[in-house]
């Protein structure tokens, strides 16, 4: 008889006080660039009642009126009525960005340090996953609290909910059998939302018209359980409720806990940041090698040194699911991916995207021309080097 086990991941709307700290250092980056695609940006953003913060470390041409970036990000979150607690036309923004660290500055600046080459903006480890539990090659729970959310809010916003408000979060409980996602056990959705409609509607309306238009139906059966805002009432919500901070959410962002994080957030760094751009490139990896069939699971760890181009240590894990060595995938991985901070950048094109659209919902397993990461284009590649290998004879 096979174990059960239970996976739980979870997610958070745009309008979740940590997701909109995301989002207004997401827009303002996405702003710098779009001007002066050598912009280099560290911009943190702390949000709560009526107040919006934005601090950190900026180098760019660009001409950018933070305010207006703010107010327009907020509002298109929803934020935009003072009986929310929050409002887009009245909150204070405070502005305090400095200059880019020189000392940083040339170890990352190509010619300047003591490296000719671009060296990596930080110290650090970063990790990519993929596995085949979905099309898109994500794990299953997270992949389900993404779109329930999602779901969700396309209802807000086209206000066939008309009592939903911006701040929402999801949970997913999947219950595996042999390996795979059997089953869902539980289900959480808590939504903030207006003070006159009735528990018994939330309810009722969560559960037919999110969660069973989401959820395949046969993962779904008389002993899934079902919390729907299980404190009874959520009318207070978003920064009114909970001061958000950009960051706090890296497991949302990434793979929902099934995959190992390296602990540096996204939002608000420009791509000579490799907290970034090198857990991006890592995803790219695991999931081209998971899509070429050379393994079912993958999870890449690459490691830097601040100033230097090259990685530290590159390292495949299959988890046993490898259909040859993972000595031999190692290899493969530094044959046709480029991994110094430059090469990166130029592969996923990541002076060139919108990285607002990263900022909610995850910044995997989309689909979209931002998603440079998300293509696998390295397949056919890795599939043709690997019929040279034999996992009998590597090995050994």
């Amino acid at each position: 008889m096979s174990e059960k086990i239970l996976f739980t991941s979870e997610a958070v709307s745009n309008g979740h006080p940590d997701k909109m700290a995301d989002q207004i250092s997401d827009a303002i980056l996405t702003e710098m660039i779009k001007q002066d695609p050598d912009s280099r940006v560290a911009c943190e953003t702390l949000v709560t009642t009526g107040l919006v913060v934005v601090a950190g470390e900026v180098t760019t041409k660009a001409q950018v009126s933070i305010p207006e970036v703010v107010r327009k990000t907020v509002k298109d979150i929803g934020y935009t009525d003072s009986a929310m607690g929050f409002d887009s036309k009245t909150c204070a923004v405070v502005v305090s960005l400095d200059k880019q660290s020189p000392d940083i500055s040339q170890g990352v600046t190509k010619g300047e340090g003591l490296h000719k080459a671009q060296g990596a903006g930080d110290q650090g480890m970063m990790f990519g996953f993929a596995c085949d539990e979905t099309p898109e090659l994500m794990p299953f729970a997270i992949s389900m609290a993404h779109k329930l959310l999602h779901k969700l809010t396309q209802l807000r916003e086209k206000k066939v909910l008309k009592y939903v408000l911006p701040d929402s979060k999801s949970q997913v409980t999947v219950e595996y059998k042999d390996g795979k996602p059997y089953k869902i056990a539980a289900i959480v959705i808590s939504t903030q939302h207006t003070e006159d409609v009735k528990y018994e509607t939330i309810k009722k309306d969560m559960i037919n018209q999110v969660i069973k238009k989401v959820i395949p139906a046969k993962y779904l059966d008389k002993d899934t359980v079902y919390h729907i805002n299980p404190t009874g009432r959520f009318v207070v919500g978003g920064p009114h409720g909970d001061c958000g901070l950009t960051g706090r959410k890296i497991i949302v962002d990434t793979y929902g806990g099934m995959g190992r994080h390296g602990g540096g957030a996204f939002s608000g760094k420009d791509p000579s940041k490799v907290d970034r751009s090198a857990a991006y490139m890592a995803r790219y990896i695991a999931k081209n090698i998971v899509a070429a069939k050379l393994a079912s699971k993958c999870e890449v760890q690459l490691a830097y040194a601040i100033g230097v181009a090259e990685p530290v240590s590159v390292r495949v894990d299959t988890f046993g699911t490898a259909t040859i060595c993972e000595s031999e995938i190692s290899k493969l991985v530094r044959k046709h991916f480029k991994l110094t901070p430059e090469g990166i950048i130029s592969s996923l094109n990541l002076k060139h995207i919108n990285y607002l659209e990263t900022a909610s919902g995850g910044h995997f397993g989309r689909t979209g021309a931002t998603f440079t990461w998300e293509k696998t284009d390295k397949v056919d590649a890795l599939m043709s080097d690997a019929k040279k290998i034999s996992k009998s004879s590597c090995c050994k």
